[in-house]
Order: structure tokens, then C-alpha cells, then sequence
């Protein structure tokens, strides 16, 4: 019995030497420079951009693991990778097949520009579905990661400003997220953290953003028979702050209340942002419109810049096609100011719309109701006067100079109504 223990103990400490002896040598091969630029050759052909690797890893304990170290994609700009982990799944890897357990990236910067220059050299290298035979879905999912691990990966929009996260996903075995957890640790949303998990045929939804939450459902409807799959949703934002939300523009400030249904085809992912469709119903408390104060506005006869606004209510209608968002139904009131209205907000930020503002007699000394033309920005929104209106509001001055610019202005935008038609708006 001692003797076989012995010779046990001695099988099992070769054993152990052995995989020790492989170990090594594979390090020293994989780490050695012919077999680093080889690797980089392999990938800048997979990408089609050249690839610089400063170094290749193996990694036998706790997990094993290959690590790429200072990964540099010459894109421009390029895309810069301290360190990219692969986990391979050991089962399938000994019977011929590649199956990445867990990917894992630390400390990466990168650009949209490059990224997406990347995505588009990429897919231009690879063979359809129809030259694959169909099996193209099939052979991409398979080479998907079970896991993914993003640490202080910093994403550079195309304006330039860096949002850094942490991320953790679990893929499903059809290449969709099972479940996903995102927390910003630099950037616009700093603090925010989103959470998405796969129930059934659906996906919950929950932030903390803005200093409020946002909770709902997302589905993927199936693509029909020469269609793209497309993604709907319904979704509730409770107490988030607008300015916090904003991206540069102060414009408004207030919490909003909301309830939003989405729906975009996935056709084209890069091409997402415009192909969403959003419809929202909102509502601001405690608003404030700054950069315009639409009392001195009116009373200016659109002459007054600057200043702002502030609301006992604010409702409305948002819509969004791709990169245009449309304000309609717009309802607000403060005192003696109430006004209603329809604004759009142009891809470049730009305001077009009209809005009616009316003051009531305590105000300015008469009951007054004055239609206005929305221009400028987010940035610097204006309100003016519209032309007919503005050539009706001179008519009744001169009609009645004595009751003040106020009643003028209400006696000529009557002259105005009819002048429209040949002035246009």
C-alpha cells in the first residue's frame, strides 16, 4: 500500500512537471517577438488596419488565459487597448473548436471615428450569409464571448467628449445579452448605473440617472421573411434633472415625469441613431426657460433678448425621427403667463416653430395674446415676432397710440390675421 502511494505521488508530481515544463516553454514562445508579429499580421488582416502588440501573455493560474498587452489598432485616430484578456472554454478548445469564455478589456480609449471605421473595413472583409451558405449568423455567435468585462473604457463621441465605464455582460447562447450592468465612472452622466435582464422574450430595464430613474421593457420583435429585426420598447423616467440630461445646452432646467415607446429597425446597427422613432409624453416641474423671457417678448414686441422664464407647469409631446426631435402640444403657465405651442429642434441644434404667449390684464394693463417665430439654438433660442403680426402691431400703434404698445400690439396681431395669407408666416 506504501509502495503505490509512492508511486502515485510520484505519477501525479510528474504529471505536475510536466504541464509546468509546457507552460514555460509555451510563455516563452508566445512571448517571443517572431510569434508577437505574426499574431499582429493575423489580426491587422482580420481588421484590415495594421495592429502594433507589445506583448503576448499566457496565463496558467488562477485561470487560464491569453493577454494582448499595450494593444495599439492604427485607425485614425487610433484605438489604444492597455490590456485584452481571452478565457478560453478548455472543453471545446480540446476537441478542435475556439470558444471564448471571457473577454476582458482594461484601460481602452476609443474614438467613434475609428471605431466605426474599423466596423465599416471589417464587414467589407467578410463573406455574406448568402456566400456562407446561411451560416453566417451561426459562425459569427459562435465566436461571440460568454462573458464580457469592460474596465475604465473610455469612449470619445464624435464631439470629442470622453465617457468612461465599467461593464459587465453575459451573452445568451443567441448572441444577445442575457444580462448587462453598466456604471459611468468619468464623464456627462457621471454616477449613472444601468441594468438590463433577459426574462422570457423581453428585457427590464433600470437606471439611476440624472438623479432619477428610468425603469421599463425592451423586445426584440423576430425579422420577417427579407426583414431586419426591430427593437420596441416602453419606457417611464421618473424625477430626472433636464439639465443634467442635457449634452452642452442650460436652456431648460426642471425634473421631468415621462413616458416614452421606441421603435428602431437593427437593420444597420451603426445606423441606429437614425433610424430610432420616439414618441414621449412629458411633463416639467419647477421649470425655467433660460436665455428668454417670453413676458418681455411679448411686451417688446419681440425686441427683448435674454432673461427667463419661469413655469408653474410645463407639458408636451416629444418626437424623434433619427436626429430630429419634434416638440408639439406644448402647454405652459405661470401666473399671468400662459403659452402653447410647437417647437422642432434641427440635427445641427438649430430651433424653428411657433409659439402663442398670452398675458393676462395684470400684466399689462389689457388681456393680450401675441403669436411668436422660435429661431436660433439650444444654446441661444430667440422669440420674435412674426412678420404679419409685426406689420399688424405698427397699424394699430398708429391706430391707437394713446392705449400703449400693449393693446397696440393686440389690436394690430387682429390686422395681422388677415394679412398672413399675402405675408406669409
Amino acid at each position: 500500500m506504501a509502495r503505490l502511494l509512492k508511486w502515485l505521488v510520484g505519477a501525479l508530481l510528474l504529471v505536475v512537471l510536466v504541464i509546468a515544463a509546457v507552460a514555460a516553454g509555451l510563455k516563452f514562445w508566445v512571448g517571443s517577438n517572431d510569434f508577437r508579429e505574426r499574431a499582429a499580421q493575423q489580426i491587422s488582416g482580420a481588421l484590415g488596419v495594421p495592429v502594433q502588440l507589445e506583448s503576448i501573455s499566457v496565463d496558467v493560474w488562477p485561470l487560464p488565459a491569453v493577454a494582448l498587452g499595450k494593444v495599439q489598432i492604427k485607425s485614425q485616430p487610433p484605438l489604444l487597448l492597455e490590456r485584452v484578456e481571452a478565457r478560453p472554454v478548455w472543453g471545446p478548445l480540446l476537441h478542435g473548436r475556439l470558444e471564448i469564455s471571457t473577454l476582458l478589456v482594461r484601460n481602452a480609449t476609443l474614438p467613434e471615428q475609428a471605431v466605426a471605421a474599423i466596423a465599416g473595413a471589417f464587414q467589407k472583409r467578410q463573406p455574406t450569409a448568402k456566400e456562407k451558405g446561411g451560416g453566417a449568423t451561426t459562425a459569427a455567435t459562435a465566436y461571440l464571448p460568454r462573458r464580457i468585462v469592460l474596465d475604465q473604457v473610455t469612449w470619445i463621441n464624435a464631439k470629442g467628449e470622453g465617457t468612461t465605464i465599467d461593464a459587465r455582460a453575459v451573452l445568451a447562447d443567441d448572441g444577445l445579452p442575457a444580462s448587462l450592468a453598466v456604471q459611468v465612472r468619468k464623464g456627462r452622466f457621471e454616477g449613472a448605473k444601468v441594468t438590463l435582464e433577459r426574462n422570457a422574450g423581453d428585457w427590464q430595464l433600470l437606471a439611476a440617472i440624472a438623479s432619477g430613474t428610468v425603469s421599463g421593457k425592451l423586445r426584440l420583435q423576430p425579422a420577417a421573411k427579407g426583414a431586419a429585426p426591430v427593437l420596441e420598447g416602453e419606457i417611464d423616467s421618473a424625477n430626472l434633472d433636464v439639465a443634467a440630461l442635457a449634452s452642452r445646452s442650460r436652456t431648460l432646467t426642471g425634473r421631468v415625469d415621462a413616458h416614452t415607446t421606441l421603435r428602431a429597425s437593427l437593420r444597420d446597427p451603426q445606423a441606429l441613431p437614425d433610424g430610432l422613432h420616439t414618441e414621449t409624453h412629458f411633463t416639467v416641474r419647477d421649470a425655467v426657460v433660460h436665455g428668454l423671457d417670453l413676458a418681455q417678448a411679448v411686451k417688446t414686441v419681440g425686441m427683448n433678448r435674454g432673461g427667463e422664464t419661469r413655469l408653474d407647469s410645463l407639458a408636451g409631446n416629444v418626437t424623434t425621427d433619427g436626429r430630429t426631435l419634434q416638440l408639439s402640444n406644448l402647454a405652459a403657465s405661470s401666473g399671468a403667463l400662459s403659452a402653447t405651442g410647437n417647437v422642432t429642434v434641427a440635427p445641427n441644434r438649430s430651433l424653428s416653430g411657433h409659439i402663442s404667449v398670452n398675458l393676462s390684464a395684470t400684466a399689462v394693463g389689457t388681456a393680450l395674446g401675441v403669436p411668436l417665430v422660435v429661431g436660433g439654438t439650444l444654446d441661444s433660442p430667440t422669440a420674435t415676432l412674426s412678420r404679419g403680426a409685426v406689420l399688424g402691431g405698427v397699424i394699430g400703434t398708429l391706430i391707437a397710440p394713446g392705449v400703449g404698445t400693449g393693446a397696440g400690439v393686440k389690436l394690430g396681431d387682429k390686422l395681422g390675421e388677415g394679412l398672413r395669407g399675402l405675408l406669409g408666416k
